[in-house]
C-alpha cells in the first residue's frame, strides 16, 4: 500500500523533528529524509510530498493527516496499490464537531514533567446535563489554573461526576522505565484508567485522549496488554475542546498535590515542582539528608536531573 500526502511547511517541520531518530543514511533525489517507522518506510519529499510505504502506510499516516487538516484546514491524500488509485481532498472537521455538549468520557494526566511527584491519569465521565454545572465552576486545563482553584473546585467536581484514577509512585515509575519509556508508561496507564470507567457507562459519543503519541503509536505500545480500549478521538488540546477530559486535568491535578504535599511533609522540605535547577538544589539537599537511594523512591530518575545531582556529590 502507498498513501501520499500533501503536507505544508509547518507539517514538513513537524515530520523531520518527529523521524530525526528513525532517519537513514542514504535518501532519493529530492528528498529531505527517508525512514524506517515500524513496517512504513516514509519518505518526504522538498515539494511537499510525504509518501508512506508498506502494509502499515494507513496507520502510519492517519497521523500526518490528522495533522495537516489542523494546520492547513484541509488535506490532499493519494491512496493507492497496484491496482487503483485514489484522491480525495479531506477537510478538517475537527471544529465542527460538538465536543462540549455530549455525553464523553476522557482522560488527562500530571506528573510527567515533574522531577518530584508521582504521575496521576484519570478519566472522567461527563454526561450532557452536567456541562452547565462544570462551565459555570469554571472548568478547563488545569495548567491555566491556580493551584489554589483547584484545590477549590475538584472535590465539587469529583461529587458530581464519575471518574476513575490511577497514582503512579515515582519508585514504581523507575521500575517500569527500566523496559518502558515514560510514552508507553503513559498509554498503559490511561488505557487503564479509560477501559475500567466505559465498562460502567459503555454508551457515549466520544472517548477523548489528549494526544501525547500518534494513535497507532498508542495502540502499539499497548499491543502486549488483553483488555484495550478502542475507538478513541485523540486531539492535541484536548483540555480546552471537551469537560471530561478538562475535568481529569483537574482531578489528576487535585490528586497530584495532596501526594505531593504528603511527600513535602514526609521529606521536611518544600519541593519545586517541575525540572529546573532548583529542583537539582533540593535534590542535593535530599541526597545529603538521607543519601542517594533516596532518589529512588522520590524522583524520576531517568530526568536529566539526577545526573547533575550525583555528579554534584563527587
Amino acid at each position: 500500500m502507498t498513501i501520499t500526502v500533501k503536507v505544508t511547511e509547518k507539517t514538513k517541520n513537524m515530520m523531520l523533528d518527529f523521524y530525526k531518530d528513525l532517519m537513514r543514511d542514504k535518501t532519493p533525489q529530492y528528498s529531505l529524509f527517508q525512514a524506517d517507522d515500524g513496517d512504513t518506510v516514509v519518505t518526504l519529499y522538498t515539494s511537499g510530498k510525504a509518501v508512506f510505504q508498506g502494509k502499515d502506510a494507513d496507520l502510519a499516516s492517519d497521523y500526518w493527516i490528522e495533522t495537516e487538516k489542523i494546520n492547513a484546514g484541509h488535506v490532499e491524500v493519494t491512496n493507492s496499490d497496484n491496482k487503483t488509485k485514489e484522491k480525495k481532498v479531506l477537510k478538517d472537521k475537527t471544529y465542527e464537531k460538538d465536543y462540549i455538549n455530549c455525553n464523553s468520557v476522557g482522560s488527562d494526566e500530571v506528573g510527567t514533567g515533574d522531577y518530584f511527584g508521582p504521575i496521576v491519569v484519570t478519566a472522567s465521565y461527563v454526561k450532557l446535563e452536567d456541562v452547565s454545572y462544570l462551565q459555570d465552576l469554571g472548568v478547563c486545563d488545569s495548567k491555566k489554573l491556580t493551584d489554589e482553584k483547584i484545590l477549590k473546585i475538584a472535590p465539587l467536581i469529583a461529587k458530581r461526576i464519575k471518574y476513575n484514577s490511577l497514582v503512579l509512585t515515582n519508585k514504581d515509575y523507575n521500575n517500569y522505565h527500566k523496559e518502558y519509556n515514560m510514552n508507553k508508561v503513559k498509554a498503559i496507564m490511561h488505557n487503564k484508567v479509560l477501559y475500567q470507567l466505559m465498562q460502567e457507562h459503555p454508551k457515549v459519543d466520544y472517548i477523548i485522549v489528549d494526544e501525547f503519541a500518534k494513535p497507532y503509536t498508542y495502540y502499539k505500545y499497548l499491543e502486549d496488554t488483553n483488555l484495550v480500549q478502542r475507538d478513541i478521538t485523540f486531539m492535541t488540546k484536548a483540555e480546552d475542546k471537551n469537560l471530561a477530559v478538562a475535568s481529569s486535568s483537574i482531578i489528576s491535578r487535585y490528586l497530584f498535590l495532596k501526594e505531593y504535599e504528603k511527600l513535602e511533609k514526609e521529606l521536611g522540605v518544600i519541593l519545586p515542582k517541575g525540572a529546573g535547577h532548583e529542583v537539582d538544589k533540593v535534590g542535593i539537599e535530599i541526597v545529603k539528608k538521607y543519601g542517594k537511594d533516596k532518589l529512588n523512591e522520590v524522583a524520576k530518575l531517568s530526568f536529566k536531573n539526577t545526573e547533575r545531582i550525583i555528579n554534584s556529590e563527587d
